[in-house]
């Protein structure tokens, strides 16, 4: 019998960090690594993906709960909110309702439903405010978790001391590299109590970096990410905008996923020859 997982958010979701140019919108993450996994476990497991990067939870909700929910998932991931506790001007206590309302949908759907902690990501102490935002959102999640304990599953991102290695980021320091997907898919899969293949090599002893180089680092990272992270805020753009989820519709990842992406390419540019035409 064929069981499906759905994976529903922003960027931690769609897999940003973990770059594949040869998989839809040039990157692979740990839900597609779930996914590939609980289907060598059983090839009858299908997988939708509809998480799209900078997707605030107002958008999260209104385009991507109600479609997941009518494919009747067995498993449904939801990690959103992120981006709006990088949002000064967002009220939190609404954001918390609206994230309170989210999961109390889902978690009436009868599918497993997984949330999850965000992770205190080291920040400059001008923006330590933002820690007390994420600090208010993983207490609500753990609530939530707490009270619909027998179809949710809280995935504690926030207390796993690994990723406090800078090494298991990318550049920006804001998303998991391709070790820090890998990670989390292992997790996952553990919890889900899902037999896999992944393995994860602990890292040696990091290099030590001087107080000058650290700080160099620091403000280069502040130019190059943080600012115009902020720019594109006060500009209302995001780097989802001209984005579409990766995996819309569910697919059978036994078959494939690169193969289905090659496939699905071919026919796209098939269709534009003959507009063309």
């Amino acid at each position: 019998m064929d069981r499906l997982f759905v994976a529903i958010g922003d960027s931690f979701t769609e897999g940003v960090g973990d770059w594949e140019p040869r998989l839809p919108n040039g990157v692979r993450g740990w839900a597609d690594r779930v996914a590939k996994q609980l289907s060598k476990e059983d090839p009858g497991w299908r997988y939708a993906n509809l998480a799209v990067r900078s997707r605030r939870l107002e958008r999260i909700i209104s385009e991507q709960i109600e479609p997941a929910l009518a494919m009747k998932p067995d498993v449904i991931s939801f990690y959103a909110g992120g981006n709006d506790i990088m949002e000064f001007r967002k009220d939190m206590d609404q954001v918390l309702a609206n994230y309170t309302a989210a999961v109390e949908r889902l978690a009436g759907s009868g599918a497993q439903i997984l949330l999850f902690t965000g992770f205190d990501i080291p920040v400059h102490p001008l923006l330590t405010p933002l820690k007390r935002r994420n600090w208010r959102f993983n207490a609500c999640a753990r609530q939530l978790a707490q009270r619909y304990r027998d179809t949710v599953t809280l995935v504690d991102y926030w207390a796993w001391d690994v990723y406090a290695d800078r090494r298991m980021w990318d550049i920006d320091k804001l998303h998991m590299n391709r070790a820090g997907h890998r990670y989390m898919a292992i997790q996952i899969l553990e919890i889900l109590g899902a037999r896999h293949q992944l393995s994860f090599e602990p890292f040696g002893d990091p290099l030590r970096v001087g107080t000058v180089q650290a700080l160099r680092r620091d403000a280069e990272w502040m130019r190059q990410w943080v600012l115009p992270m902020f720019g594109r805020r006060i500009r209302g753009v995001t780097l989802g905008d001209t984005l579409a989820p990766r995996w819309p519709e569910p697919i059978y990842p036994a078959d494939g996923m690169k193969k289905l992406t090659k496939r699905v390419r071919r026919d796209q540019g098939a269709l534009g020859s003959g507009a063309a035409n």
